[in-house]
């Protein structure tokens, strides 16, 4: 009994010598830290607020983004334009007032009063006006094209910031995971190095991958706050707000099959709107030929005048007003081959586009196959790293291996985790860049 008690005060007094060691405090300060890390990571999950789903952003983003109200605008000028030009081809009718009053030295003051209408109807101009109404019709259809061709600029950036708050919230989980991991390290290799049966540098080892996991974690609270900026503006936000993005982080809908790359460059609304400029450029040319032909237009004309109120005296004509210049300076020629030039630049510019739309195409297919094909990869290397890391944590605690093999299979664990997160951001990504090749926009995805 004696005996007992004796190794139990010997017990005692070696762990309150072992409590005032620099080792000791050291282990303390880094559960401290782990700590405060901890709560400093439940403090940003709470000031999260706003919780958005895809669908969502996609609903706020055709509301407010400033670059699709300035696209929406240039379909509503084009339209004032159409509605300009086709004026012509209506009667154009005016009305004239006038009353006078003079006198001279050697007469009476007199007056006059006139009133009268006149109008005038354009009969025939070579179809000027006809091809410039049409050439209107074709730059709506084109700025049209153009604010799909917007949209999807604007989706593709929008996914791109709604995927980094995914990704962003994904490894400050991973962050936190790990940091709790690094922290059990560091108690199991103090235990062993308090029993002497492991070296220092091994615990200073743990102990700076401890303080990189909390470093990691810091970072990854400050990143999703950029995330969050980038998001609302995005979202056509011009204050700050906290959110989150709630989705899955996976790829929805893989496409494996080879598509018909020329056919789906003929859907995208950046080869439509090359197409109806090219139109358009091509009713410009007519209309500058039509220059070259004479005018012909109808007036009528009736108006009452006399020297008291109302005027009584009617007058009236009707006629045919034909103009036809003989020499403009060059003018016409000019216009003419100006017309010429747009329209063979347009004509260059479609078939440079429909090259490059079907180029772009297959490029952002392959990548997105590529990234598919990488997160699978990924996978198959986070199961292996996880199931080496807990057989080697077992091993490492009965002494069955080296510090040094443990802890390089706790780092590729890391990695791996890391490497797998991002892997699935770039599936997410490639795949944002194949919807904006094919013209998914914010109002139509596909």
């Amino acid at each position: 009994m004696l005996k007992s008690h004796c190794f139990r005060r010997d017990y005692f007094t070696q762990r309150i010598q072992e409590m005032k060691s620099p080792v000791f405090f050291s282990a303390i300060r880094i559960f401290l830290a782990g700590c405060l890390a901890a709560c400093a990571l439940g403090v940003s999950r709470v000031q999260a607020q706003g919780n958005y789903t895809w669908r969502d952003c996609l609903e706020e983003a055709k509301e407010h983004h400033p670059d699709l109200l300035s696209a929406r605008e240039g379909i509503h000028q084009t339209q004032a334009d159409k509605g300009i030009t086709a004026g012509g081809l209506f009667p154009q009718v005016s009305g004239n007032f006038a009353g006078t009053s003079s006198q001279k030295a050697s007469s009476d003051p007199a007056e006059n009063y006139s009133y009268g209408i006149t109008g005038s109807q354009l009969l025939f101009d070579g179809f000027k006006k006809v091809h410039q109404v049409k050439e209107s019709e074709q730059a709506i259809v084109a700025e049209t094209f153009r604010y799909m061709v917007t949209s999807s600029n604007v989706r593709l950036r929008l996914r791109k910031a709604f995927i980094e708050i995914l990704k962003e919230q994904e490894l400050l989980e991973i962050t936190d995971e790990i940091a709790k991991r690094r922290h059990e390290s560091v108690e199991l290799v103090q235990l062993r190095y308090d029993a002497g049966r492991e070296h220092k540098g091994a615990l200073l080892q743990a102990q700076a991958n401890l303080a990189q996991a909390q470093a990691d974690a810091a970072q990854a609270g400050r990143s999703i706050s950029l995330a969050q900026r980038r998001l609302g503006k995005e979202l056509g936000r011009s204050r700050f707000e906290a959110m989150q993005a709630r989705g899955d982080f996976e790829v929805a809908d893989p496409q494996r099959q080879l598509p018909e790359f020329e056919f789906l460059a003929e859907t995208t609304p950046f080869l439509k709107e090359l197409m109806a400029r090219q139109e358009a450029a091509r009713h410009g040319l007519r209309s500058a030929k039509a220059d070259y032909f004479p005018e012909v237009f109808a007036n009528a004309d009736m108006s009452r005048s006399e020297t008291r109120w109302p005027p009584g005296d009617e007058a009236w004509s009707v006629g045919v007003k034909v103009t036809l210049p003989f020499w403009d300076g060059g003018i016409r020629r000019g216009t003419l081959r100006k017309a010429e030039s747009v329209l063979t630049q347009a004509q260059a510019e479609e078939r440079g586009g429909r090259d490059g739309v079907t180029l772009i195409l297959h490029e952002t297919w392959a990548r997105h196959q590529d990234a598919l094909d990488n997160v699978e990869v990924q996978r198959k290397f986070l199961e292996s790293a996880e199931a080496r890391a807990k057989i080697s944590e077992a091993q490492y605690s009965n002494g069955l291996i080296l510090f040094d093999d443990w802890i390089i299979i706790e780092d590729t664990l890391v990695r791996v985790k890391k490497d797998f997160i991002e892997a699935q951001a770039n599936a997410l990504i490639t795949e944002a860049d194949w919807v904006q090749a094919k013209g998914g926009t914010l109002e139509n995805e596909y």
